[in-house]
């Protein structure tokens, strides 16, 4: 009987052990639970600025690449336009350099036949009639001489109107870059068509764009 007893005793303690198990058991999932559905709620929590600062760091960097991107283009123009400016006056101090070369060289031959003329008086000394019958000579044949010359029109030698550089203001890059467009001509400069004032439209920006017209106008 006092077996029995005991084994009773035991089982009740064995079931009042496993309830108590389930209990636990049973707060500790209601326990994860809970801590799962509020780590749920901080992780949307957080989510939520992250999304919002990561669109916002999106936004900063298309509007700086935007800013970037016009201030290159601006730059970019700017530099164009600097670079079209000294090759134009680099044309313009290479004619500068080809007219004083030209007018060295003119002085340069003048100076040998000074120096001929004069020897040439030296060793012409003929007597005193001889002298007086060339002058006398040389005075009739002068009108002449002076008659003949003027009956004959001076020759002007005709300008190269496909010589855009003749303008004032535009430089062979300049002038080049007309020419590709189509400008080939001063008179296209000087009265430019529809067409043509469409073309020199594309040299707004050259410094002196304005005056080309009348400049072209002196030139013809």
């Amino acid at each position: 009987m006092a077996k029995k007893a005991n084994k009773q005793n035991v089982d009740k303690v064995v079931k009042k052990v496993n309830k108590e198990f389930d209990k636990t058991s049973s707060r500790i999932e209601k326990l994860i639970d809970d801590a799962l559905k509020q780590f749920d709620g901080l992780q949307n929590q957080i989510q939520e600025p992250v999304r919002k600062l990561l669109k916002e760091l999106d936004e900063l960097r298309d509007r700086e690449m935007k800013r970037f991107s016009d201030e290159y283009e601006r730059r970019l123009g700017e530099f164009h336009e600097l670079q079209n400016n000294v090759l134009d006056r680099l044309g313009m101090a290479s004619k500068e350099t080809k007219g004083e070369a030209k007018k060295a060289t003119n002085k340069a031959a003048k100076k040998p036949a000074a120096k001929k003329t004069a020897k040439a008086k030296k060793a012409a000394k003929p007597k005193a009639a001889t002298t007086a019958k060339s002058s006398a000579s040389a005075a009739k044949s002068a009108p002449k001489k002076a008659a003949t010359s003027a009956r004959k029109p001076a020759a002007t030698k005709p300008k190269d109107k496909g010589d855009l550089t003749q303008v004032k203001g535009i430089g062979p890059a300049t002038a080049r870059k007309m020419k590709e467009a189509g400008i080939t001509s001063v008179d296209q400069i000087a009265n430019p068509s529809a067409d043509d004032q469409e073309k020199l439209q594309a040299f707004s920006n050259v410094k002196g764009f304005s005056t080309f017209s009348d400049e072209a106008k002196k030139v013809i």
